[in-house]
């Protein structure tokens, strides 16, 4: 049983998000994710990037590390690989993941880095004032596209699925419960863990009361091995599926295999290194 809660995990820093942004429920149910799994603050480390949601790392009681636009995923993986033994959260918005760092989401993917990656999309750059982002409606008309954009919205599921990420999850910031399972079961997971949270903005593109209407849970009989199920699943316009799309945990991990080459060559691990040359 968990000695944790999920306010063990709170930093003393206030959230400076708007009032009723989905971000905040995304805050609550990974500290309340950390809880349940019982993890220790100082074994955590969370790796953002930049824009509106990649404030978290000052919002927890673990270590951090606010980097640069759209490279939480490499900052993720040197700390990954650095010592394995850690749980290590890469965390950022649309703008951030799906644009100037969409990049790595392919390598991380391959790689099957033991790292949860959550994006959460609220399709619009809410920290710049709300221009169009990659994940926006086609069509929508902000300052910066006064006559509508033209470009068709990118699909981050069947993305991921496409590059054959062994865990693909969509959740909803409005769904607390089943947002708290999605992230501990990606935590868990021994390789690379997609998670897109529907997480609105409420000042540029408010779009809870849309979400609420269209999502739904994936269907009980969904086998989450069977990736082109998955992607019929992620296919779907009408609905917006809810819940885990894709989990293989046959494939090992990056730092896992590293472990086994390093072994191989030199039987110390990498913990063990550090602490003889930190005497």
């Amino acid at each position: 049983m968990s000695t944790r809660k999920a306010k063990d995990y709170k930093s003393e820093v206030k959230p400076i998000w708007c009032p009723g942004c989905g971000d905040y429920a995304v805050l609550n149910a990974l500290m309340r994710a950390f809880a349940e799994l019982d993890i220790p603050q100082d074994t955590i480390v969370v790796a953002s990037g930049i824009g509106c949601s990649s404030r978290f790392p000052a919002f927890l009681n673990t270590f951090g590390i606010h980097g640069v636009h759209g490279r939480p995923l490499p900052l993720a993986t040197g700390i990954k690989m650095a010592n394995p033994e850690l749980t290590v959260v890469a965390v950022g918005g649309d703008g951030d993941g799906f644009s100037i760092g969409g990049g790595h989401i392919p390598h991380a993917a391959r790689r099957n880095v033991e790292i949860p990656y959550i994006v959460m999309d609220n399709s619009i750059y809410g920290m710049t004032k709300g221009q169009a982002s990659p994940t926006s409606p086609e069509g929508i008309k902000r300052k910066a596209s006064p006559y509508g954009t033209v470009e068709a919205p990118l699909n981050p599921i069947m993305m991921a699925l496409a590059y054959e990420a062994t865990f693909v999850a969509r959740t909803f910031s409005g769904k607390l419960k089943e947002m708290v399972e999605i992230f501990m079961a990606a935590i868990q997971h021994p390789g690379f863990a997609f998670v897109q949270v529907l997480s609105p903005c409420v000042s540029f593109l408010d779009t809870y009361a849309h979400y609420r209407e269209i999502t739904a849970p994936i269907p009980e009989d969904h086998d989450p091995t069977d990736l082109l199920a998955a992607m019929r699943l992620a296919q779907a316009t009408e609905t917006l599926y809810l819940g885990i799309f894709r989990c293989m945990a046959d494939r090992p991990g990056y730092s896992r295999r590293f472990q086994e080459i390093q072994s191989a060559v030199h039987p110390m691990t990498v913990p063990e290194v550090m602490d003889r040359y930190q005497r």
